[in-house]
């Protein structure tokens, strides 16, 4: 890091942190449903919760920030919404799977991202089609189990959820553009709250009785979620494409190691040969022209996080 700028290396840093609490998602979401919390209660409070502490730091720290204009929070509430699905997609496909196959699947996203952008009328690269290759394989290798122990709903939930993820950064990159981003990830994060919020309030069951220890982990989680969304916003300095893929594989391997010490996960070498390969998707997508726009050149990542 000697050779870059100090505004680089306070990126590089940020990135590191954000991608630490962004780990621990699927951590926290399986130590919740092994408490007795349902997945909508989860992401409903969990969302909730992150946005009232970033209105409560906005508050106190950046409230000439706050005000919008109507155009710009129209773009918000779009960008929200389809991330607010995605979270409950997420969620609800955590529950069926152990946090280590949905972490290694939900590196779907930037292929997503891709495929949306060719849908768009952007031509696809050699190498986009060689990693859309690689993580094909990689699926195949990662959901090779034993009859019986692969929920197939989950996987088809966990990949739902990164084509929605790709999709809000698509969707952010167009409608977003010359919004500042932490303004942005505001009212993105608030319009997500509502959404997962209505979604658990229109379910017939009520909130399910929730232990102390529930509510300290739903806590947790709504802690990591804006501290993640905090640190993004200080990396947003269009780093690169690949601090980017290093940053979304750190993230990998994070809830990979946090999933083996604090679950107990284990994955078989197959498996392991399976999550290797979408690894290397993930790498490559720092070379990847087909993760760019035509104009500007400008990592989607970097756009709105």
């Amino acid at each position: 890091m000697a050779n870059l700028s100090r505004k680089q290396r306070q990126g590089i840093i940020a990135t590191v942190i954000a991608s630490f609490f962004l780990g621990w998602a699927p951590i926290l979401g399986k130590m919740a449903y092994a408490n007795g919390v349902t997945p909508y209660t989860l992401v409903a409070f969990r969302t909730v919760a992150a946005a009232l502490l970033l209105w409560l730091v906005f508050a106190l720290f950046w409230r000439r920030e706050i005000p919008i204009s109507w155009r710009d929070l129209v773009g918000c509430i779009g960008v929200g919404a389809v991330n607010g699905f995605g979270s409950l997609l997420y969620y609800t496909g955590l529950s069926h799977l152990d946090a280590s196959r949905a972490s290694l699947l939900n590196t779907l996203y930037p292929l997503w991202v891709v495929l949306f952008l060719f849908a768009a009328g952007q031509p696809l690269t050699r190498l986009t089609v060689a990693r859309l290759a690689l993580s094909t394989l990689g699926i195949y290798l990662l959901t090779r189990a034993g009859p019986g122990d692969l929920n197939w709903l989950g996987v088809t939930l966990m990949v739902a959820s990164a084509a929605t993820y790709g999709w809000h950064l698509v969707l952010g990159q167009w409608v977003l553009a010359d919004v500042p981003a932490r303004k942005a990830s505001l009212y993105i994060l608030t319009t997500m709250a509502c959404v997962v919020g209505v979604a658990r309030a229109v379910q017939t069951q009520p909130v399910e009785p929730i232990a102390v220890t529930g509510w300290s982990i739903i806590l947790a989680l709504g802690l990591t979620t804006a501290l993640s969304r905090l640190a993004m916003f200080s990396a947003l300095k269009r780093l690169g494409g690949i601090e980017t893929s290093l940053a979304g594989l750190l993230e990998l391997l994070v809830s990979l190691i946090l999933a083996f010490l604090i679950l107990g996960e284990r994955l078989t070498p197959v498996q392991w040969l399976g999550g290797g390969l979408l690894g290397v998707s993930l790498i490559l997508m720092a070379r990847d022209p087909g993760m760019r726009l035509a104009e500007g050149n400008v990592p989607l990542e970097w756009k709105q996080k």
